[in-house]
């Protein structure tokens, strides 16, 4: 997985792209969410449009995300859900966990 980022408006967004799998990927997520927490970037979304694939070690990678960014008074979207995972999401039942956007705008405007 590469994993590039921005910050917009004060949301930082992550765009992972291939496969979120597990191992070095999970160090990657995790240490990026820091490095934005620290600098007091509380919104975070992370744009899966890039991402071709996510095994149940990439799902726990998204999990630990979200509660990392709750945990530290913030909150995490995630924008361009391909089908493949959403179908993931639908079936692990973690749609209801996870607020999903068609677009990346979309999700930066829900923030409240």
């Amino acid at each position: 997985m590469k994993l590039s980022d921005r910050v917009e408006n004060g949301v930082a967004i992550l765009e992972p792209a291939g496969k979120i799998m597990g191992g070095s990927d999970a160090t990657l997520l995790h240490e990026r969410l820091h490095e934005h927490i620290d600098k007091g970037v509380k919104k975070v979304v992370i744009d899966l449009s890039g991402v071709d694939w996510v095994n149940s070690t990439g799902l726990g990678i998204l999990i630990s995300g979200l509660t990392t960014i709750k945990s530290n008074g913030g909150q995490l979207k995630l924008a361009n859900v391909t089908e493949k995972i959403q179908s993931l999401l639908t079936i692990t039942k973690l749609v209801t966990v996870f607020d999903s956007h068609d677009t990346v705008e979309s999700a930066l405007s829900s923030f409240e």
